[in-house]
């Protein structure tokens, strides 16, 4: 058994090559121990969102506050809210963020493979974030 403590990692500025916006990450979990996944806290204020990515395992994000959108690539923009529990399959491109006029947390658990959990492509335009 491992407790991860609250405040045992400090929160982090999310990097401008991850995401647009003010947006802060809180680790939860690292894959070490056996474990092959990890977590995070994200925090996206209004407009704030994730580069277009992919994940090598898929990723699952759960809403714990706000309102967000998301989009897979090819598809329309759809409203996530607390409670709404979103999976991304393996390499499938898409983004995630807050809306435009309310900020949105997520829990976000990605898969480990070949020691990478992510590939972060281009920003989402304005255009393209705008449903």
């Amino acid at each position: 058994m491992k407790i991860t403590r609250v405040g045992s990692t400090p929160s982090m500025v999310g990097p401008a090559d991850w995401f647009t916006g003010n947006v802060r990450v809180d680790s939860l979990f690292p894959p070490d121990g056996g474990r092959h996944s990890n977590g995070g806290a994200v925090t996206f204020e209004p407009g704030a969102r994730t580069r277009w990515h992919t994940h090598p395992s898929g990723q699952t994000i759960l809403i714990i506050q706000g309102v967000g959108w998301v989009q897979r690539d090819g598809e329309a923009v759809e409203e996530i809210r607390p409670g709404d529990v979103v999976f991304f399959e393996a390499g499938e491109k898409h983004w995630h963020g807050a809306s435009a006029q309310v900020g949105m947390m997520h829990i976000a658990i990605t898969e480990v493979v070949n020691g990478k959990a992510v590939e972060w492509l281009e920003p989402v335009t304005d255009a393209q974030y705008r449903k």
